[in-house]
C-alpha cells in the first residue's frame, strides 16, 4: 500500500498540441505496480484547456475545484468542483476552464495508455 501526496510530484506542462496552460501530476502509474488504471490530477489555468481529442479508452474524470465546460464537437457542458464526468470511447472531447481559479481535476484511465506511464 501507498499513500501519494501530489504535491510530492512534479507537475508537468502537457505540450500536446492544442493543449494551453495545463499541467498534469501522475499519481498513481504502472511502474507503481497499478496493473488495470492510471490516476492522474490536472492543473488547468484560468483561460486554458486540454487538447481537443479522442482516443479508444473512457475517461473517469472527478472535479476538485474550479469551474469549466466539457466541449466536444457540436456540444458545451458545464461542471463544477464536486461533479464526476464520464467520457466514453471515441468521444471527441475537451477540458476548457471557463472560471476565475484554477481547476484541477483526476483523472483515471486504463494503464496500456501511453502518456500513462
Amino acid at each position: 500500500m501507498q499513500v501519494i501526496h501530489p504535491e510530492e510530484i512534479p507537475a508537468k506542462p502537457v505540450v500536446t498540441e492544442g493543449a494551453e496552460k495545463t499541467a498534469m501530476r501522475q499519481l498513481i502509474t504502472a511502474e507503481m505496480g497499478a496493473p488495470t488504471f492510471a490516476m492522474r490530477m490536472f492543473e488547468v489555468e484560468p483561460g486554458g484547456n486540454t487538447p481537443l481529442h479522442d482516443h479508444a479508452w473512457e475517461h473517469e474524470v472527478f472535479i476538485l475545484a474550479g469551474s469549466g465546460e466539457l466541449r466536444g464537437p457540436d456540444s458545451a457542458q458545464a461542471f463544477a468542483a464536486g461533479d464526476a464526468v464520464f467520457v466514453r470511447p471515441g468521444a471527441t472531447h475537451q477540458f476548457v476552464n471557463t472560471g476565475s481559479e484554477a481547476l484541477r481535476f483526476l483523472c483515471m484511465i486504463p494503464v496500456e495508455e501511453p502518456s500513462c506511464r
